[in-house]
């Protein structure tokens, strides 16, 4: 999303929950938090739609409304969790997400906006182990990334005795680790991957950017 917004995209973040089930923060300071990590990653729009925390559901009137998202904010790429993920609430969101594309795209279900459908979606595969579709380059991007995951001090502060919670420095060595494994795929230091279910077109195999030896 940093990357997209340097070259001149508009980029945007919707929030299904505030979080409010969290063991640390509140709702209220975590969608501060939010606003902040918006900032950082130059996202030029951050909403929380405040569903319920640990109990999405995948019902009509919840995919209506991310129907109604997409319709206003008309989005040309959607990046949704992956499919397969341990909470709950993150593949149901992917799912909730991606139902609402289609149905955002349907002339009838609303005579007072106009359909739109997204051209793309990408699922966000970073946490999963599968191979990923493609590898983005965020060499660049990296470290204000991190900025942007830091700025949540409610669930990345220091460590407590239970172990949930580990310390900035071991966040950051973790997620640095991922990311040089990712880049390590195309070449760069850092890399973050993507998966999309749909074959990938190449037009010219003289210009693709990963050797093979």
């Amino acid at each position: 999303m940093i990357a997209m917004a340097e070259k001149g995209y508009r980029t945007g973040i919707i929030d299904l929950t505030a979080g409010d089930m969290g063991t640390r923060g509140t709702p209220k300071l975590r969608v501060e938090e939010s606003q902040e990590a918006a900032r950082i990653l130059r996202a030029s729009h951050r909403e929380n739609l405040h569903m319920p925390d640990a109990r999405l559901e995948n019902s009509l009137a919840a995919r209506i409304t991310i129907a109604a998202k997409i319709r206003e904010l008309r989005p040309r790429v959607v990046i949704l969790p992956y499919w397969e993920a341990r909470h709950p609430d993150h593949y149901r969101a992917g799912e909730m997400a991606y139902e609402g594309c289609f149905l955002a795209g349907l002339a009838k279900l609303d005579p007072y906006t106009e359909p739109h459908r997204p051209y793309k979606v990408l699922y966000s595969s970073i946490y999963a182990p599968v191979t990923p579709s493609f590898v983005v380059d965020i060499s660049g991007q990296f470290e204000r990334r991190m900025e942007s995951l830091l700025a949540y001090k409610s669930q990345y502060g220091a460590g407590d005795a239970s172990g949930l919670f580990p310390a900035e420095t071991e966040v950051r060595e973790r997620l640095a680790s991922v990311a040089r494994y990712y880049g390590n795929l195309i070449g760069c230091k850092y890399g973050e991957p993507f998966v999309v279910k749909e074959a990938m077109r190449v037009d010219d195999v003289m210009s693709m950017g990963v050797r093979s030896f």
